[in-house]
């Protein structure tokens, strides 16, 4: 039996959105079933939506004081970078309390000041990047960590290092475990209706719209819509006016019991999606955010389409019309649907989360750091 003073922890770091804490989370639940007993704590910035999303998984944190530099005006990039000399100190106070075995960047604005602290004292390190074009934080800490997983390969290039490893996007147990479950018999179809974990305003503004059109054409048609927080209100107001039966929240808490009760889901396609729905073996309809660093949210879908596992619309030819046109298409001819579910399985890495954590225990043995 391990003492108290033996028990492995382990930080993970990062965040800004759902996209990163979620395969964190995942990592998380590996590390606990390959080491019963092990103590898992994430280290993130003050933004409520971060607690709130690892709070609901019973996750431990530790906040420090960072934001992004990114997308900012001078004035705010320059009081974010005057912030990471701080928040380095903070990340290195956490270490000397919890001691940990490694620390692992999951990308977003914690992961740097995490890993250049554990850097700093020694301690072993690694990062995750989710999307085929990397973020600040992970293309600078590549040159410094002990080791690099990423999900696509596109992503290699941008990426320093001699130990850059190929895993995939970890998804959570509980969404691995929908894959074969299907709607029940004779149920209405259903559509998954995500944004990610903040929502998105266009697919919100052009849902009512569609599921209107589709609704008066005589189907039956069930409606689960996460909104994210700003536009919920609006939506869920949206759905009632034009009479369409629709189940709204500003986040979905089982999200695995969403995916299992939905013929068809429409979205983004940040990395997490994208996996979580190859996972789940849900066929999808997705609208890239068009914003997002090198585009590579088309680039994430386009994986998908390429294999027959979904549909894509470029958020700029977006409309309620184009969209009830693909949904009714779909609904009429389940066999497609059927097609497309086998293909996006395909997809699936289901041993991205025990890949990456093998990685970071090995390293850990090396350093010595791992305390039997």
């Amino acid at each position: 039996m391990r003492s108290i003073e033996n028990t492995p922890r382990f930080i993970i770091a990062g965040g800004g959105t759902g996209g990163h804490l979620f395969p964190g989370i995942a990592v998380a639940e590996e590390i606990r079933v390959r080491i019963p007993g092990a103590v898992t704590v994430f280290i993130i910035s003050h933004r409520p939506m971060e607690a709130e999303i690892l709070a609901r998984h019973g996750e431990a944190t530790r906040s420090i004081d960072i934001e992004g530099l990114q997308g900012r005006g001078w004035r705010r990039k320059f009081s974010s970078a005057a912030m990471v000399p701080r928040s380095i100190l903070q990340c290195r106070a956490i270490l000397t309390e919890c001691q940990p075995t490694a620390v692992i960047g999951m990308g977003g604005y914690s992961a740097g000041p995490a890993c250049l602290a554990a850097r700093w004292m020694g301690i072993p390190t690694a990062i995750h990047e989710q999307n085929s074009f990397p973020g600040l934080t992970n293309r600078w800490l590549s040159r410094v960590v002990d080791r690099v997983y990423i999900s696509f390969e596109e992503s290699r290039p941008y990426l320093k290092g001699d130990r850059i490893v190929l895993t995939g996007n970890p998804v959570r147990k509980e969404i691995l475990a929908v894959r074969g479950k299907e709607p029940a018999a004779g149920s209405p179809f259903t559509l998954l209706v995500v944004g990610g974990s903040q929502g998105a305003k266009a697919i919100n503004e052009v849902m009512i719209p569609a599921v209107a059109s589709l609704v008066q054409n005589g189907r039956a048609f069930r409606i689960i819509h996460q909104t994210g927080k700003d536009d919920f209100e609006s939506v869920q107001r949206g759905y009632r006016a034009h009479g369409v039966p629709a189940e709204v929240f500003p986040f979905i808490d089982d999200m695995a019991g969403a995916y299992a009760e939905a013929h068809l889901v429409i979205g983004r396609a940040g990395a997490t999606t994208v996996f979580e729905l190859a996972a789940a073996g849900k066929p999808s309809v997705l609208v890239p955010y068009p914003y997002a660093a090198n585009n590579h949210q088309e680039s994430n879908a386009l994986s998908l389409v390429h294999a027959g596992g979904a549909l894509m619309i470029r958020q700029s030819e977006l409309t309620g019309g184009k969209l009830a046109g693909v949904i009714s298409d779909l609904a009429a001819h389940p066999e497609r649907l059927d097609e497309m579910r086998r293909n996006v399985a395909l997809l699936s890495r289901p041993d991205a989360a025990a890949a990456i954590v093998n990685g970071i225990l090995q390293c850990a043995e090396e350093r010595g750091s791992l305390r039997s």
